[in-house]
């Protein structure tokens, strides 16, 4: 690829940043349009991708993820349209402090620039991305799996063709669609602001090891869910359901299940039927497996295992105290969530789990950006600067400040000047 396309997205994004409010909402409304327009031919180019997939043997979790149904089209058309209604991202004041009389500091959000977005096999991510991007007023390169190509394809053509008219032009995105081209990607920090990684551990570990651009993101969604001994069960248990069967292949699906052992011979054999109805596998460990009517023994290695699958380890503690020290050990820090009739417990726990993500008596499911209102997500982040957890608009923000003055000088304020700072702070 050359590097002239990566230079191009770079001077769109300044026209982006400069586009109004009204202008991308119009554009997000226009790629609603061609989205439900253009249905039936994106289902075809995603027809060739699956009969592709499925002759090369790929898993049916990838597969699960491949898939872009109706339904998913439909959701992201809604995605779309809940991302067109957030407020405008770009120049809120954070913060406003009078330095002097009429002497004025404050700090203003603005796009970061231009966002390499690298994925594996979800097209309905390509347009949570690209939403996003274009709302918060950024440049955006993009690259699916290669499973993917026909889909990503004409998503990013329909992308296009509804901004080709704006302000900033079609020329703000871009799709990549070869290994060279992702590795000449992590080299354009001249260009690329910051790398979002989303797909398997081992794929994002190679984007944070072969790139110096910053990256957001999390390496697996290894996510952990206690019952505590007053939990309620028929809650519980509808919560797991929930939480390991609703999409077993998603990053935020519950996949080790702690249980307190006062409560293991009555519990488990309600979790037991529930798990044999939905067709889950468990991998139990020695105190939990007698209770089973199927499972099978539990390794070391399960405890850290994201299956992505209708999987999960189920383990036995003796209190909250060890259910926390569990999760600090073998959790991904993604989501983690107690189950608890106790205010006491619970607090407990939010205040002991260091996650991105702490639930109390829902789902670990919920953990999305579109569920916490922020219409949809670039992806969850782990990490502990700039944004964690589901990352919406904020998380595709900087800030800068704007100092406006009328004359003042430096030595106005120095040893032997006139002038004293007040630093008065002012309601934003």
């Amino acid at each position: 690829m050359n590097e002239n396309i990566f230079k191009s997205v770079k001077e769109a994004s300044f026209v982006l940043a400069k586009s109004t409010y009204t202008e991308r909402q119009k554009a997000l409304e226009n790629i609603s349009l061609l989205l439900d327009e253009y249905r039936e031919e994106i289902k075809k180019e995603n027809e060739k991708d699956i009969l592709s997939s499925k002759e090369k043997g790929e898993k049916s979790s990838l597969l699960d993820r491949l898939h872009y149904t109706d339904e998913k089209i439909d959701q992201s058309i809604l995605s779309l349209k809940n991302v067109k209604m957030l407020p405008d991202p770009i120049g809120r004041v954070r913060e406003k402090r009078e330095l002097d009389t009429s002497f004025v500091l404050s700090k203003i959000t603005v796009p970061l620039g231009v966002i390499g977005f690298v994925f594996e096999a979800r097209p309905d991510a390509l347009l949570q991305i690209a939403s996003l991007a274009l709302m918060s007023g950024n440049g955006i390169i993009l690259k699916g799996g290669s499973e993917a190509n026909n889909t990503n394809r004409i998503l990013t053509k329909i992308i296009k063709e509804a901004t080709k008219e704006s302000s900033f032009s079609s020329l703000w995105i871009e799709l990549l669609e070869t290994r060279d081209e992702v590795k000449e990607l992590l080299t354009m920090d001249k260009y690329v602001d910051l790398i979002i990684p989303r797909g398997s551990n081992s794929f994002v570990r190679y984007v944070m090891d072969n790139t110096h651009i910053p990256v957001l993101g999390h390496a697996n969604g290894l996510c952990i869910t206690y019952v505590e001994e007053s939990a309620n069960f028929s809650e519980a248990i509808k919560i797991l359901i929930d939480a390991k069967t609703q999409y077993p292949s998603a990053c935020n699906a519950t996949e080790t299940i702690l249980i307190d052992k006062k409560i293991i011979p009555s519990f488990i054999p309600l979790l037991d039927k529930a798990f044999k109805e939905h067709g889950v596998i468990v991998h139990a460990d020695d105190v939990t497996f007698p209770f089973f009517s199927s499972a099978v023994k539990a390794t070391k290695e399960d405890w850290d295992t994201e299956y992505l699958a209708k999987e999960c380890a189920v383990k036995s503690v003796e209190n909250i105290s060890q259910a926390i020290e569990h999760i600090q050990k073998h959790s991904s820090h993604h989501t983690d969530c107690i189950i608890t009739s106790s205010d006491e417990k619970a607090k407990l726990f939010v205040r002991s789990v260091d996650s991105a993500d702490v639930f109390v008596n829902c789902s670990t499911r919920f953990a999305d950006g579109y569920r916490f209102g922020l219409g949809a997500e670039v992806g969850i982040s782990t990490s502990r600067l700039h944004a964690r957890g589901p990352v919406g608009l904020d998380g595709l923000m900087t800030t800068k400040w704007v100092l406006v003055g009328h004359g003042e000088c430096v030595s106005d304020y120095s040893s032997g000047g006139t002038k004293t700072f007040h630093f008065k702070e002012e309601k934003v």
